[in-house]
């Protein structure tokens, strides 16, 4: 069962560590790349901002974004700004989201979120927790995916394993890090391959952040996943 009030206090946890590494940037350091393509550390600052408005949107029964077109030209326009107004944002959304989630409400509910994906109103948090500890990576400020806590890289293995089950273009995956054991793919009756691994390397293949050269695959090549 999902516990939606654990993992606000999770989200909480993990934007203060973010704003913490955050404020010892300069704003020439914010102008410059993330580890995500294309967009620079401002880029990273502004969309967590704007995610934070937009899971606001989604919980309170609104669209998660006006047009993906609006959601792109918010993040351009925000990127540019100072620091300072890069914090001030990320935490005042931060706080924001956090009343909104701490408000009565049926969290079994069904919301509504981008691109036709519905999901439980209880997993929402959860869903803001893997915007700030995957976009703190990206800022590359030193945060890697072995210092995220062990209970977030669990959990959202086990949830990008999941979305990527029954995908017909994934063969059947069998992913292990020596304890744990998780599998993905289309439907088959074994594993066409296996995936071993640390447990961060799994992740970052699977969230699209690491190329998987470190991990080991048997059976045949590395499986090639759909972009998130």
């Amino acid at each position: 069962m999902i516990d939606h009030a654990r993992d606000l206090a999770s989200v909480q946890d993990a934007t203060d560590r973010l704003l913490t590494a955050a404020a010892k940037l300069d704003d020439s350091a914010v102008t410059q790349p993330s580890r995500l393509p294309g967009w620079t550390r401002g880029h990273v600052l502004a969309h967590l901002a704007r995610n934070a408005d937009a899971l606001v949107n989604v919980l309170e029964g609104r669209p998660m974004y006006a047009s993906a077109e609006a959601r792109d030209a918010d993040i351009e326009r925000d990127a540019p700004r100072p620091l300072d107004v890069h914090l001030a944002d990320v935490r005042e959304t931060a706080a924001r989201f956090q009343e909104t989630g701490a408000a009565p409400a049926d969290w079994s509910r069904t919301v509504a979120l981008r691109n036709g994906v519905t999901d439980a109103a209880a997993r929402v948090p959860f869903r803001r927790w893997v915007e700030v500890e995957l976009h703190h990576v990206d800022l590359g400020t030193g945060y890697e995916l072995e210092d995220v806590p062990a209970e977030f890289a669990e959990r959202e293995t086990a949830f990008l394993a999941e979305r990527f089950t029954g995908n017909p273009d994934v063969p059947a995956t069998r992913l292990t890090d020596g304890t744990r054991a998780w599998t993905t793919g289309r439907a088959a009756e074994a594993p066409e391959v296996t995936v071993t691994g640390t447990l961060p390397d799994l992740l970052g293949w699977l969230a699209g952040r690491r190329d998987g050269s470190s991990l080991t695959v048997t059976d045949g090549p590395l499986p090639v996943l759909p972009p998130l």
